[in-house]
This record gives structure tokens, sequence and C-alpha cells, in this order.
């Protein structure tokens, strides 16, 4: 990390994890262990917790985030959540890109762009996910794929927009399967598509930019993963429903 020139920010991918109860319970258990945080911190929780945790967080440091938004204000997209809608709650970020849904849910490039775009329009924080799988890591295409996944997530975005964006890198193999790149690996990635945001918008919005990393990140490995130049925070996704591992990986970033 390098503080002097952006933000340190861990944030919690829930998934499709807690009811809104159980939601209360872990917020109210994580709000105590980060109220002194030397970094920003996150929470992104299923739609039907959002309106549990904004209330719970209110008057903390704690940030509150949806797993995902449609490109479309409103329309006939049944199962979808509009940025609007998430404006009006009150939620100030939202995950876009992540593995899961481009692996599960057909979501492409493009998608990602457009939902990108709805997000910024109505004043959202985006957390933008990029990565590769296993295959495309042995097969040495990790550098082109990601920076492609990266400009083409950001296409129309403006450099004043670009503040509002951090890019997450998650190596599809390393999410809950408990494998982690090493530090180098992490880092050789996220100085990548930190040079990918220097081409596009220059050098000063590239040393700006946050970029966590997102792949397995716990207690054990997080100082070492922090500890790296170009890695600035992370994506926390098992570790994130524990308060104690989560609190720990936020005291890592806050060194």
């Amino acid at each position: 990390m390098n503080k002097s020139l952006r933000k340190a920010v861990i944030a919690g991918n829930w998934k499709m994890n807690k009811t809104p109860a159980e939601a209360k319970d872990l917020i109210d258990g994580i709000k105590p262990l980060v109220k002194d945080a030397g970094c920003g911190v996150v929470v992104c929780v299923p739609y039907v917790d959002l309106a549990e945790a904004l209330q719970c967080t209110k008057g903390t440091n704690i940030g509150v985030g949806a797993e995902n938004c449609h490109w479309a204000a409103s329309g006939a997209f049944t199962g979808e959540v509009s940025a609007p809608m998430l404006k009006s709650m009150g939620v100030q970020y939202v995950i876009i890109g992540h593995s899961e849904r481009r692996t599960y849910f057909g979501e492409t490039d493009e998608t990602v762009n457009k939902r990108i775009r709805a997000a910024l329009d109505n004043g959202l924080n985006v957390i933008l996910c990029v990565g590769e799988s296993l295959t495309q890591r042995e097969q040495g295409v990790t550098a082109q794929l990601v920076a492609m996944q990266t400009k083409i997530a950001l296409g129309g975005v403006t450099k004043e927009e670009l503040k509002k964006i951090i890019i997450a890198y998650e190596p599809i193999w390393a999410i809950g399967t408990g494998k982690t790149a090493t530090a180098e690996q992490a880092n050789e990635v996220c100085s990548l598509i930190r040079s990918t945001v220097k081409e596009l918008y220059g050098n000063d919005a590239g040393d700006a930019m946050t970029v966590q990393y997102g792949g397995s990140m716990n207690p054990k490995n997080a100082a070492e993963l922090l500890a790296q130049p170009d890695v600035d925070g992370g994506l926390i996704g098992g570790a994130s429903l524990k308060p104690n591992d989560f609190a720990e990986i936020v005291k890592a970033a806050g060194k």
C-alpha cells in the first residue's frame, strides 16, 4: 500500500449469506472492532439485508454496499435491482463484475460496463472486479485478459468519475478454494491494473486508484499481501462473515 497516494479499503462481500437478523448480529459484532480503523471499511450485503445494514451502521465508519445492480433504471427485468433503488435507500457502494456473476449468471465485459454507467449516474461508488481463471493463468494470458476487462469496463468513464471506482483483482482460481495468489503474484496483477489505468487516464489517476486483492485473503496472509506496494486493500469473502477475522484484516490494512 502507498497511503500517501491512495486510500486503503477493506470491503466484505457477504455473497448469499445472512438473514436480516443475522446481518444485524454480524455488524454489531464488527462495529466495535473496527471503530478506529486506519482504512476504509465497507460491508457489501445481499439485497434483503441492505435496510438492516444501513440502520446498523448509522453514525459509524462502516460503508454499506450492494452486490450488484442492473443497468436500467426500471423495467421488465424480473429479479433485478436498479441503481436508483439502491441510491434511494442510501446505499454507498456496489460490487460489479464479480467472477461469480460472470461465471454463473452470464455477465459480460459489456454488461459490466453498462452496470458501471448506471451506478455512476446514480452517485454510487463502484467496486469493479476483474480476474482470470486457472486455465487462463496457465495459458499465460492473465496480463492481456485483465487489461482487456479493465479497459472495457471503464469505457465511457471520465477521469473525474474514475475517483468513484475501486478495482478488485480477483483471481477466479483463488475464490472460495482456499488457494491464494502469492503476495508477489497479487502485486504483479494489481500493478498491471494500475498501469492500465495510467494508460487510459494518466499517471496521477493510476497512482490514485485503489486496487484491492480479492482471492481468499484472511488474517494469516493479509499483512503480507497488504505490504505489497500495489495492493491497497481487499475484497473479503469468507473472512468477512467472522467479526474477529474481518477486524484482523482491517487492522492489517490500517498499519
